[in-house]
């Protein structure tokens, strides 16, 4: 029950924290000038990593311990479908917003930060369907 409630938790966290980060941060990124811009996006990876990188190995570890033993509640091609999301999650993290992130710690691009909008789409609909799949798993609970 616990890796229950943490694969919960932390994905319902994380849902949250990408839905800031695709309205409002990320195109934040546009605004901030050239010559501060390298400072700013190192800054931004030291900051951003202390929020998510618990949380993301989290859901990780869990996600996968649910697919593998899903309680009796969850349906097990609905734990299949989560650790898909999740899979979606974390190649997009790794081959999409991890080599922007390199690019635009070189200088401010415009093209870069356009790309690490549009490419966070994928993580943003990921994890929301996952925070509804979570939320389903919730409301199937029996006390």
């Amino acid at each position: 029950f616990r890796s229950f409630v943490a694969q919960v938790v932390a994905t319902l966290f994380m849902a949250g924290v990408i839905w800031v980060v695709q309205l409002v941060h990320y195109p934040l990124f546009a605004k901030v000038g050239p010559a501060l811009f390298p400072a700013y996006e190192a800054e931004h990876r030291a900051r951003i990593s202390l929020v998510v990188v618990v949380p993301m190995l989290v859901e990780l570890a869990t996600g996968a311990w649910i697919a593998l033993r899903p309680p009796a509640t969850i349906p097990p091609w609905s734990a299949r479908v989560g650790l898909l999301l999740l899979a979606v999650i974390w190649l997009s993290t790794f081959f999409l917003q991890v080599p922007l992130h390199d690019r635009l710690s070189r200088g401010h691009d415009l093209a870069a930060i356009d790309s690490l909008v549009r490419g966070n789409a994928i993580r943003t609909a990921a994890w929301t369907a996952r925070a509804l799949l979570v939320t389903w798993w919730i409301s199937r609970l029996r006390p």
